[in-house]
């Protein structure tokens, strides 16, 4: 029978956050090479601006939906929003 792991074994809150971080210094970084405001951003994004800052703020838990619009928008891969993945996995053997 298949067993669920609880999210919080597999990552912890400070782990979260850390991982909401290098995301949002990404999107930062990469909002800034492009010259765009966050509100320029947040427009070709369809999203509000003030969340587009709680991103690189590190306050929002991102959809599914809004990763993908916000790589599409800023022209990058989804695993470059967030590199550390493939570190994270070997070290859970998963």
């Amino acid at each position: 029978m298949l067993q669920f792991m609880n999210k919080e074994k597999i990552l912890n809150s400070k782990e979260f956050f850390a991982l909401r971080k290098q995301f949002g210094d990404f999107v930062r970084k990469r909002r800034c090479q492009l010259k765009l405001s966050q509100e320029e951003l947040g427009f070709r994004c369809g999203l509000h601006r003030t969340y587009i800052g709680s991103i690189e703020r590190a306050e929002a838990n991102l959809t599914l939906d809004n990763i993908v619009i916000l790589a599409i928008t800023l022209r990058c891969e989804i695993s470059d929003l967030v590199p550390c993945l493939e570190s994270i996995r070997k070290s859970l053997d998963i």
